[in-house]
C-alpha cells in the first residue's frame, strides 16, 4: 500500500491539527449542554499556562497567562 493511499484520519485529511479537532468537539458539546451544567463548564473553558524565558541555559522567572491574553 503506497503512502497515498494509506488511510488518514479525516480531521488531518481537512488541514487539522488533532488540538485543534478536539477544541472544535469540546466547544460543540459545550455548545449543546443545557443549564445548569453549561455555566459549570464554562469555568473549565479557559486555559492557563506559564511561559518562562531561558538565559544562559537557566530558566527565569515563569509567566503564567491564560488563553486570552
Amino acid at each position: 500500500m503506497s503512502a497515498m493511499t494509506a488511510a488518514v484520519p479525516f480531521w488531518r485529511a481537512a488541514g487539522m491539527t488533532y488540538i485543534g479537532y478536539s477544541n472544535v468537539c469540546a466547544a460543540l458539546v459545550r455548545s449543546c449542554l443545557k443549564e445548569p451544567f453549561k455555566t459549570e463548564v464554562s469555568s473549565r473553558e479557559k486555559v492557563h499556562f506559564s511561559l518562562s524565558k531561558w538565559t544562559d541555559e537557566k530558566q527565569q522567572k515563569p509567566t503564567v497567562r491564560t488563553d486570552d491574553e
